[in-house]
């Protein structure tokens, strides 16, 4: 068996937006790795009720399907609990990875939809932590995976509530690897890279853009290494390379400036 294999083998792994795009290709790689138990948590009724049925054909009685509203902190605190007694008192990996992608013009987005957008991609992952801290501390160990995405690294106009989100996540969550290192809870950011899934909605995705199985497949083999930082592409290793180089300044101040024109003119480019 690969390194990557073995890291997952036996795990008890629970993932956030578990039951469509990188969510669910996480929970079928872990699964296939020899997990011990795999928990999709999705708002999505429908979706659920498929995709356990289905892997719960191919992996009898290590998939287990639960409802869960991530903006809610009761909610996701359930979810932990539930999650950990199907896993017999365990908790070995948590994937916050429910998020929405966003966009728009800042004078056109109120209060209330900022509110809502860190609810999603921010709140989220935080109740997902403080829940699963407790179990992972009182068995020894765990590891918290958040998804972030390589637009933290190159902050985009008119993407100002997706880019302030995901970098605000991956602060919270590279801090946290130090905090939680001596009790050996390790904690990683992770971006998918470019990938096909339905957070493009009517866009199509650009020339090159991978799958969710092998966005999920460079996700988990960089978790296995328990790496700080899981970077899902060419394109998000050059963002956290150059974005914030003090010597890249002037190339990225014109490669942003031409995002934001050509947007503006209606035409969406990345």
């Amino acid at each position: 068996m690969s390194e990557t294999g073995k890291y997952f083998e036996n795990k008890v792994a629970v993932v956030t937006g578990g039951a469509s795009g990188i969510g669910l290709a996480l929970c079928e790689g872990m699964l296939a790795f020899g997990a011990k138990r795999v928990v999709l948590a999705d708002i999505n009724k429908e979706r659920i009720d498929r995709e356990t049925a289905r892997l719960e054909g191919k992996y009898p009685g290590k998939v287990l399907g639960l409802i869960c509203d991530v903006t809610n902190e009761k909610n996701v605190k359930d979810m932990i609990a539930k999650s950990a007694a199907f896993g017999e008192g365990r908790l070995d990996i948590l994937f916050n990875n429910a998020g929405v992608g966003l966009s728009g013009l800042f004078e056109e987005q109120t209060n209330e939809a900022w509110q809502k957008a860190f609810a999603i991609n921010f709140y989220s992952a935080v109740y997902g932590i403080r829940a699963a801290i407790p179990i992972m501390r009182a068995q020894g160990g765990g590891h918290i995976i958040d998804v972030i995405s390589g637009i933290a690294f190159s902050p985009m106009p008119e993407q100002t509530m997706y880019s302030a989100t995901k970098a605000a996540l991956n602060g919270l969550t590279l801090a946290l690897r130090y905090e939680y290192w001596d009790e050996n809870i390790c904690f990683t950011s992770a971006t998918p890279g470019t990938t096909i899934t339905a957070i493009w909605g009517d866009t199509k995705p650009p020339e090159g853009a991978q799958t969710a199985a092998q966005s999920a497949s460079k996700i988990l083999e960089g978790v296995s290494r328990r790496e700080r930082l899981v970077l899902g592409d060419d394109n998000d290793v050059q963002g956290a390379i150059n974005c914030f180089n003090p010597a890249m300044a002037e190339g990225n101040d014109a490669y942003f400036l031409n995002v934001a024109r050509k947007r503006r003119s209606g035409e969406w480019i990345v």
